[in-house]
C-alpha cells in the first residue's frame, strides 16, 4: 500500500501566526508556510507558481521544438497552454496569453484527426481554450473559427459518460466556454441534451445499486474523477439541474461519503470496495475531494 502514495505526516489543523511575515526563506518548513497568515501565504504560493510556470513552459514547449507531439490537456501541450492562460489571469502578462494561443494553434493542427471529444483528452478542449484565448486578444475571426469547430464535434450513442473520454468531458468544454465567453455561447439546448443523457444513463445503471446515479467504464463502476462518479458529479454541479436531478447528484455524493474508508480515502469502484490502495486524482480521495469542495459551495 505504501508504494502507491506518499504518507501525509502533517497535522489535521494548523493555526495562523498572529504576526504576518512577508518574507519566506528556503529554510522555512512546510509547517512554517502553513502557519503563515493567508495573505502572506497566498503571495508566496503565487510567486512560486509563476516561477514554476516558466520552467514548465521551457520543458514542455521550448525544449520540445515547439511542436505539439501530444495535443491533450491531460498529458500534453494543451495543459501548458491552459497554465499560461491561468497565469495571464493572475498576472495580466500578455506574453503568456500570446504564447498560450500559439500553443493552442499547434494543438489545433495536431488534433484535427482525433475522434476524442472531451475537454481533457479531446478536440473540444482545444476549441474551447482557443476560443477563450482568441477573445482576450480581440481576434473575432479566430474565436468564431474555434466555436464553429466545436460545433462540428458530434457525440455518438456509444460514447461513455465519464470525464476523460465521454459526455461529461464534452460538457465540461461547453461549460468552460459559457463561463468565460458568456452564457448562451453554447446554447442551453445543447447543455441540457448532454446533461439529460448523462442523468438518464446514471439512473438506469443505479437500479443495480444503492447510489441514485451510477456509471460504467469498460464494465467497471468507478468512483474516481477520471472515469467515475466524482468526475461526472463535478461537471453536473455546474449545470442548472431540475430539482429531482439535483437531489440525485446530492444523494450520489452522500452515498460516496457514507462509504468512505476509515483512512479518509475512497474506493476505486463498486467492484473494488475493500482495497484502500489508490490515492490520486484518477482514483481515490484527491479527485473526490475536489468534487466535494465544489459541492459545499453549491449545496
Amino acid at each position: 500500500m505504501a508504494d502507491r502514495f506518499f504518507p501525509n505526516v502533517m497535522p489535521r489543523f494548523v493555526t495562523e501566526d498572529i504576526q504576518e511575515e512577508d518574507k519566506v526563506t528556503d529554510e522555512d518548513s512546510l509547517m512554517k508556510l502553513l502557519s503563515m497568515p493567508y495573505t502572506s501565504l497566498s503571495k508566496q504560493v503565487q510567486r512560486s507558481g509563476l516561477d514554476l510556470k516558466e520552467t514548465i513552459v521551457m520543458e514542455t514547449w521550448g525544449l520540445g521544438g515547439q511542436v505539439a507531439h501530444d495535443f491533450t490537456l491531460y498529458s500534453g501541450n494543451l495543459g501548458t497552454a491552459l497554465l499560461l492562460y491561468k497565469s495571464y489571469q493572475v498576472s495580466s502578462n500578455e506574453n503568456d496569453l500570446f504564447l498560450c494561443l500559439e500553443i493552442v494553434k499547434a494543438c489545433d493542427s495536431a488534433s484535427r484527426a482525433s475522434r476524442d471529444v472531451t475537454f481533457i483528452c479531446g478536440r473540444a478542449g482545444v476549441c474551447a481554450l482557443g476560443a477563450v484565448a482568441a477573445k482576450h486578444v480581440n481576434d473575432e475571426a479566430l474565436q468564431s473559427y474555434y466555436l464553429s469547430q466545436l460545433g462540428e464535434i458530434k457525440l455518438l450513442r456509444n460514447h461513455p459518460d465519464e470525464l476523460l473520454y465521454g459526455r461529461s468531458g464534452f460538457l465540461w468544454a461547453c461549460l468552460f466556454l459559457n463561463k468565460h465567453l458568456g452564457q448562451g455561447t453554447v446554447p442551453d439546448t445543447t447543455i441540457r441534451a448532454v446533461a439529460n443523457e448523462i442523468i438518464k444513463n446514471g439512473r438506469a445503471l443505479a437500479k443495480k445499486g444503492g447510489s441514485p446515479l451510477m456509471y460504467e467504464w469498460y464494465g467497471e463502476r468507478y468512483w474516481g474523477a477520471a472515469h467515475g462518479l466524482a468526475g461526472i458529479m463535478n461537471v453536473l454541479l455546474d449545470v442548472e439541474l431540475k430539482p429531482d436531478e439535483f437531489e440525485d447528484v446530492k444523494g450520489t455524493l452522500k452515498y460516496m461519503i457514507n462509504n468512505c474508508f476509515p483512512s479518509g480515502n475512497y474506493s476505486t469502484s463498486e467492484e473494488d470496495r475493500k482495497r484502500d490502495v489508490l490515492v490520486h486524482w484518477c482514483h481515490g480521495a484527491p479527485g473526490i475531494a475536489l468534487t466535494l469542495v465544489k459541492a459545499v459551495k453549491i449545496m
